[in-house]
């Protein structure tokens, strides 16, 4: 196949849940077929990333892009300037008129069998009638997410706010995903949550991978009380769950097991996540690797009270052979079970007894990290970009399906650009 891949944002360096997904599959998918990536990026002109962009996927075409300078004051005034628009500022800020026009020609060459349009992103910039089979890869189900993250603001501003972006992206969402061929889920909950959207036929199912060979070298069996969450710190669902986890878990597990530490791992934390550091709360940063991290780690939890989609780094943990604990939420989409390899509790006291039970047992943590090992092992990212390159067949034939029938609509969103 001749596929186009647009992902809005940086592809590298790989550091997020959705660039893991996204690379993971992208490097299985062009060692197959003919991939050219599209990758639009903001601040400013960075020789070195489009450099490494091509030498990573030959071909490749970097789009830079102006965007508000970093700072709250420069993104609050780019915020109330996109107010107005019907399009969720999560999807309005990437919208450019030189992505368009790049996304534009590519298609009108007639070469590519099929393109993707990487999260709802980049949804924008795409043509108002597509001829080309276009697949949206849904790595979260936008709406719940953000009405998710409004439930759970601090402050009367930030509430309001976010029950506005919540509500235009319920709008769009739906419009957007009935707009594409095919639409590619990472989960069964999430394709549920979709087929409001559109028709069961158009939604394939991908679930979330792991790179066995890179985790299973974590495997080894952690001797010190070590409690571990991974994940980046300027995502505001981590960042809340990990509040929350001090808050209301930490001092109790601490109470129960005194020698207990809690390590945060991961890019960007906020101030208010710093804050939380102290004799038995180790706050990272970003690290040149999470191995080293999950070897030491004895018990991996992931309490998050918001997000979508599916959360990678349970599946990370679990090739690790590490025990977990997660709300439900966080193992949301997740082929898991618990008690058998994992531990779920969503109220404060459970979550926090799973956690001694687990600090104070290695027979236990031995026997569901085997397990959490054994089912992560199903989920190589190999495996994953095989059924991945099935939906883009499938898509194909809806697109030829649509053509003979007539029964693609023109994309009716605003296209503010």
């Amino acid at each position: 196949m001749k596929i186009l891949w647009v992902k809005a944002g940086r592809l590298l360096p790989v550091d997020t849940g959705g660039k893991i997904r996204s690379y993971n599959i992208l490097r299985h998918l062009a060692a197959r077929h003919e991939l050219t990536l599209l990758s639009s990026y903001s601040g400013g002109r960075d020789e070195s990333y489009e450099a490494q962009l091509q030498r990573e996927f030959p071909g490749a075409v970097p789009v830079h892009i102006a965007a508000p300078e970093a700072g709250r004051l420069s993104q609050g005034l780019d915020y109330l300037r996109r107010v107005l628009w019907p399009a969720p500022y999560a999807v309005a800020k990437y919208a450019a008129p030189e992505v368009k026009h790049r996304i534009a020609v590519l298609l009108g060459s007639q070469k590519f069998d099929v393109a993707v349009c990487d999260f709802l992103a980049p949804s924008l910039n795409f043509p108002r009638r597509m001829t080309t089979p276009t697949v949206l890869f849904q790595h979260n189900v936008e709406s719940v997410l953000w009405l998710r993250q409004s439930q759970h603001q601090a402050g009367l501003i930030r509430r309001l706010v976010f029950k506005l972006e919540a509500a235009k992206m319920e709008r769009y969402e739906c419009a957007a995903v009935s707009r594409f061929h095919h639409v590619i889920a990472v989960s069964e909950e999430d394709r549920a949550q979709m087929l409001r959207m559109t028709a069961p036929e158009r939604i394939s199912v991908v679930p979330t991978g792991v790179d066995l060979r890179q985790f299973q070298t974590a495997g080894t069996e952690a001797t010190a009380p070590l409690v571990l969450f991974l994940g980046s710190m300027d995502w505001e669902a981590n960042a809340d769950g990990v509040e929350y986890f001090c808050r209301a878990i930490w001092p109790r597990v601490k109470s129960a097991v005194p020698e207990a530490r809690f390590r945060i791992v991961g890019r960007n934390p906020q101030p208010r996540i710093r804050q939380l550091a102290g004799e038995a709360i180790e706050v990272t940063g970003t690290v040149p690797s999470v191995i080293e991290h999950l070897r030491e780690a004895a018990v991996f939890v992931v309490p998050l009270r918001i997000g979508g989609g599916t959360r990678l780094k349970i599946y990370e943990a679990m090739a690790a052979g590490r025990a977990v604990v997660s709300t439900s939420i966080g193992a949301e989409g997740l082929e898991v079970q618990h008690g058998r390899d994992i531990l779920l509790a969503d109220d404060e006291s459970g979550f926090a007894e799973a956690v001694i039970r687990l600090l104070r047992s290695p027979d236990l943590r031995r026997q569901l990290g085997q397990a959490a090992a054994a089912q992560a092992a199903q989920f190589d990212w190999s495996v994953i970009a095989a059924k991945f390159e099935q939906a883009l067949t499938q898509a194909i034939s809806n697109s030829l399906a649509d053509a003979a029938t007539g029964a693609q609509a023109e994309w009716s969103a605003p296209q503010q650009l």
